[in-house]
């Protein structure tokens, strides 16, 4: 927003004082000195380098369980839809050493789960130093390409999901978000072998249209998508899929549209994230497509998509119905002062009486379960978005391999 309505925010509006764009907060002492003169102090410039890899964030909630580490910043995929590019920059990743070393200090804390972030967070590539730029390119996902040179050298995501795994064995390692390019069957095998690795990933389709994906640029068909989808769940069995769909692309037709609610059908996501498109200044949409699905047609056709998406998920989740799982307590319920919840492996929430239960590490020992802990619980119920159960003990996450 910084960069996209500079003009706009500091000349029209006349209402705010600083204006800094996500690579310039190492330069906020500066424009606060500016704003304290009276002057309105602006940088939205992005960097080629900037990663903030030796800014240390600082955890002020006592009670958290999870943390999230940023890895890399902006993203070369240059998709017709998106502004990132733009507002983000260019894709650069934090060197390796910086990441493990703000795991380690979550992990000495108590944390109990990490999120990876990044814009585009599984083509990492630490090429920091000199002995990691070696001339080996990027393995894509089958059937998959790129909208720009193949990339050479550096430690790339498989690398960087294998260390931060071992930090700690106790603490969940989950990432977010992806593009299905880079899936390589390195990585696939990494989170089939790692217990604490969550068997869960975000998988963005966009649409289920050939010809809509092109418009989009997204390097791959609907049919080259499925294939990686069936991989993966051949790859990780009982893996937990997530996307994202955009409703009402430049073009879309009725038969674009239904091709994409068959697709919903046919993968049956656990979770999605679903949006009517809304064009953006900058993206090569706006240069070179037509905004041309009327606004009455694109809420219609995400409502589809949010029926059939519920429809689905539900029916996915009632296969764990009757199954034990893993769930990292968050807290208490927002909806009953009895009940905990928590997130099982794949990121959905799970709903549980708060009771007393044994400790599998102290028999004989009866608690009540308390943010941070992993209990296993028996579902008993589920809809499109959330589970319930009941709490059978307190684990940890390398004695709950025996249960789930």
């Amino acid at each position: 927003m910084a960069e996209r309505l500079k003009e706009e925010i500091l000349n029209r509006e006349k209402m705010v004082d600083i204006l800094a764009g996500p690579d310039a907060y190492r330069d906020l002492p500066r424009l606060l000195a500016v704003a304290e003169s009276g002057q309105q102090a602006a940088n939205v410039l992005l960097s080629l380098d900037e990663t903030y890899a030796d800014v240390m964030p600082v955890q002020t909630s006592p009670s958290a369980t999870s943390a999230f580490v940023s890895i890399m910043r902006g993203c070369d995929n240059m998709c017709s839809y998106c502004i990132v590019p733009f507002t983000r920059g260019r894709e650069r990743s934090r060197p390796v050493a910086s990441i493990l070393e703000e795991v380690r200090k979550l992990s000495e804390q108590g944390l109990k789960e990490v999120t990876l972030l990044g814009q585009n967070v599984n083509s990492f590539r630490d090429s920091s130093e000199i002995q990691f730029n070696n001339a080996v390119s990027t393995n894509l996902s089958r059937g998959f390409s790129t909208n720009y040179k193949p990339k050479q050298g550096g430690l790339r995501f498989a690398h960087l999901l294998d260390h931060v795994s071992r930090v700690d064995p106790e603490m969940r390692i989950r990432f977010t978000s992806p593009h299905p390019k880079d899936f390589p069957d390195e990585v696939l095998q990494l989170i089939h072998e790692r217990d604490n690795i969550c068997k869960q990933i975000h998988l963005p389709a966009q649409s289920g249209s050939s010809r809509v994906l092109e418009a989009m640029r997204r390097g791959y068909s609907r049919e080259a998508y499925v294939e990686l989808v069936h991989h993966i769940r051949e790859s990780i069995p009982g893996v937990s899929l997530s996307s994202d769909f955009i409703a009402g692309f430049c073009g879309e037709t009725e038969e674009d549209h239904l091709q994409t609610v068959s697709l919903l059908r046919e993968v049956q996501y656990n979770m999605g994230f679903l949006f009517a498109y809304s064009m953006r200044q900058k993206t090569r949409a706006y240069h070179r497509l037509k905004d041309d699905v009327p606004e009455e047609v694109k809420l219609r056709r995400l409502e589809e998509l949010i029926t059939v998406f519920r429809e689905e998920a539900t029916k996915a989740n009632m296969a764990s119905v009757g199954c034990t799982q893993l769930v990292l307590v968050e807290g208490h319920s927002k909806r009953s002062a009895t009940d905990l919840c928590g997130r099982n492996d794949g990121n959905l929430k799970v709903i549980f009486p708060n009771v007393e239960v044994e400790d599998v590490s102290n028999s004989g020992v009866r608690v009540r379960a308390q943010p941070g802990d992993y209990v296993l619980v028996k579902i008993t119920s589920t809809s499109s978005q959330t589970l319930k159960g009941h709490v059978l003990c307190r684990t940890t996450l390398k004695d709950s391999s025996a249960y789930c």
